[in-house]
């Protein structure tokens, strides 16, 4: 895909985010995608594989909201497979708590998948309003 269909689709998912639906994004993510969280918190952390995004990352955020979560973007630069969103939250947690951090997060595509997100966000937010990312166990 080229830059413009790259940056489209980005837009797109964020667009349809806004609105309330997330299907854009899991309609596009490869089965090998990679999620980082960066930093060094409770939520820093890699989920590889689609699996591991949908089941280990977002259903514990979506636990933790009673409306599906609203990102709306506000900035995308674009070149080549990569594309890269500024964003802004507009949520409420189930405890009544707002929840708008601030966001940058790197897309990379391929053949209109995606393929990595990598997500820099305010972790002091997350850990106060949602608290530390839940024990995972086998």
């Amino acid at each position: 895909m080229s830059t413009v269909e790259n940056k489209n689709l980005v837009q797109q998912i964020f667009i349809d985010s806004a609105n309330g639906s997330g299907t854009t994004l899991l309609d596009h993510l490869a089965d090998d995608v990679s999620w980082i969280i960066t930093g060094q918190w409770s939520w820093s952390r890699t989920f590889q594989g689609r699996d591991a995004v949908v089941n280990g990352l977002m259903k514990n955020v979506a636990s933790l909201f009673d409306k599906r979560l609203r990102t709306v973007a506000f900035n995308f630069v674009a070149e080549g497979d990569t594309v890269v969103v500024e964003a802004k939250g507009d949520n409420v947690t189930k405890a009544g708590l707002r929840y708008d951090n601030d966001y940058c997060l790197i897309f990379r595509l391929e053949n209109g998948r995606i393929k990595q997100i990598k997500e820099y966000l305010d972790s002091a937010l997350v850990e106060r309003v949602l608290g530390s990312f839940p024990q995972v166990t086998n």
